[in-house]
């Protein structure tokens, strides 16, 4: 991951993707990506924290601004979501990392070739 962020707009880099989040974008080897409000910033924040486990607790205050009621899936819903579009845009990787009982991680992870989607809540 690379981090960019002087007097210039913050961008960050997870293998094939880019966030600039200043400019509300997201790339995935520099196509734009179609992504929601909350999906925008539930991957910036997870790229903010690259490779390290984020609690669903802190990804819902960071991303929502508020607490998390018990039993709210929103963070799983949306974690699903990008799943899905960064697997369109992106085959050949995988991006959000399921640590049960814990929360996600972001990491760059190129797919074992013939391997299939596992997509895991």
């Amino acid at each position: 991951m690379t981090a960019t962020s002087s007097s210039t707009q913050e961008s960050l880099s997870v293998g094939p993707l880019e966030i600039v989040p200043d400019e509300h974008l997201a790339r995935a080897s520099g196509q734009a990506l179609t992504l929601s409000i909350r999906e925008l910033l539930l991957l910036t924040e997870l790229a903010r924290r690259v490779d390290r486990i984020v609690s669903r607790d802190e990804l819902f205050r960071l991303v929502w601004g508020r607490e998390m009621r018990a039993g709210d899936r929103s963070v799983d819903v949306y974690v699903r979501k990008l799943r899905v579009k960064l697997e369109a845009a992106l085959p050949g990787w995988l991006f959000i990392h399921t640590h049960f009982g814990f929360g996600y991680r972001l990491a760059a992870q190129r797919r074992a070739s013939g391997a299939r989607s596992t997509t895991l809540e």
